[in-house]
């Protein structure tokens, strides 16, 4: 009894830090300012500025999450997570089952794969279209425990009125991200219930089946597991689920072997790293060899060449662009190549991804593509007004595009 006085309590609170927040109906005259909606105040402060983001795509009144049935079940069919999942269905239903949960498993673009859930549950979740098909990322749902997990990869519990859309606001979600053996976000579980049976366990739970998944997948995976490379709007390398400590020079030099498969010679890659600068030859030599020792011998000495190339969102991005999948393109895109290097091949490679890019943004009938693609081009007028252009005079999402457009124009 104490407990759900407890839980009351703390979901009157929320819902009213809620309405003195979020603005309803959204439009560009009663959008608050970023600062203002991203201050922590009573919510946390991952929550806050996540509300701050996601009013920008996103309006909070929705009624359920958009998506396709019909396509999930080819992301189905290919995921490295369906055996796994399917292997452990059991033990999921089991836990939904028992707790008066719904379980789900999304992809990497927060694209619900396979979900379950008791009947009353279920049909809860069918209305708010938390099933296979939705789309729960953070631009199409705004701020929840998957959208949370997606973007941070880590576990998040969103309660209540925490969640941007009201119409998820007798809810309770637990999250935790899923991790292939090269570092690589799969996706996420999720146990979601109402907002009344909340239980601080409910977590402990998501995780530990999130590890049993991840698990399965390792099982299935090559014996030696690979690397991944993080290098738009930032820079990382991860191998077999932990990060690998690197100077900024080295990360520069993994992303031009990742861009260039064919290697380099020591001359090349020399005027690539250093330009017309003084740099002996033995610098490049001693950092290719710390580099080599790092990744345990995965780059060859007489042409510099990645044995194994990691997986990589810059790579990713480029094959996207060169299919003319745009779609996929403005997915993977989250800002410059490696934003802060001025090394000469880095900014030749910066130039040529946003060039594309953003013709591709421009080129194409999709507002989607230019509202996602602006929300890393802060500065772009032209991809502004191009969203505008072709948004309906009625949809909501005018309001963000005029922002921005007015944010650009006013700098």
């Amino acid at each position: 009894m104490a407990q759900r006085r407890s839980l009351s309590q703390r979901r009157a609170a929320l819902e009213a830090e809620w309405t003195r927040r979020v603005p309803r109906p959204p439009g560009p005259d009663v959008i608050r300012p970023p600062a203002e909606l991203a201050r922590p105040g009573a919510l946390d402060s991952a929550v806050a500025q996540s509300w701050a983001r996601s009013l920008r795509t996103v309006d909070p009144g929705r009624e359920h999450a958009p998506g396709d049935a019909v396509d999930v079940r080819t992301r189905w069919a290919a995921s490295p997570l369906r055996t796994p999942v399917l292997e452990l269905a059991d033990q999921l239903r089991a836990v939904a089952d028992g707790s008066g949960f719904v379980a789900a498993v999304t992809d990497e673009s927060g694209t619900i794969l396979w979900s379950y859930g008791g009947p009353v549950m279920r049909r809860r979740a069918e209305q708010v279209n938390f099933a296979p098909g939705g789309r729960w990322d953070e631009p199409h749902m705004g701020t929840n425990a998957l959208s949370l997990a997606l973007r941070t990869e880590r576990p998040h519990t969103v309660f209540s009125a925490e969640h941007l859309v009201a119409a998820l606001h007798g809810w309770v979600c637990y999250c935790a991200p899923i991790h292939g053996p090269d570092g690589r976000q799969l996706g996420v579980l999720d146990l979601s219930t109402a907002w009344d049976r909340a239980h601080p366990l409910a977590m402990s739970t998501a995780m530990a089946l999130a590890t049993a998944i991840e698990a399965r997948v390792r099982a299935g995976a090559p014996a030696a597991p690979g690397m991944r490379l993080r290098c738009l709007g930032g820079a990382e390398l991860v191998r077999a689920g932990g990060p690998v400590r690197l100077r900024p020079r080295h990360l520069e030099i993994l992303t031009l072997l990742a861009l260039e498969p064919e290697g380099f010679t020591h001359e090349r890659l020399h005027f690539a790293v250093y330009g017309d600068r003084p740099v002996g030859t033995s610098t490049l030599k001693s950092e290719m060899s710390y580099l080599r020792r790092a990744t345990d011998g995965e780059i060859s000495s007489r042409v510099y060449r990645l044995a194994h190339p990691p997986a990589c969102d810059a790579v990713e991005l480029l094959a996207a662009l060169e299919s003319g999948d745009t779609g996929t393109a403005v997915e993977l895109y989250r800002g410059p190549l490696l934003p802060g290097s001025d090394t000469p091949g880095i900014v030749t490679w910066r130039d040529h991804l946003e060039v594309a890019i953003r013709t591709a943004v421009l080129s194409s009938p999709d507002p989607a593509h230019a509202l996602r693609y602006g929300e890393f081009a802060a500065a772009d007028i032209a991809v502004h007004e191009h969203a505008l252009t072709l948004l309906a005079p009625g949809d909501t999402r005018r309001a963000i595009a005029a922002a921005r457009l007015h944010s650009a124009l006013r700098d």
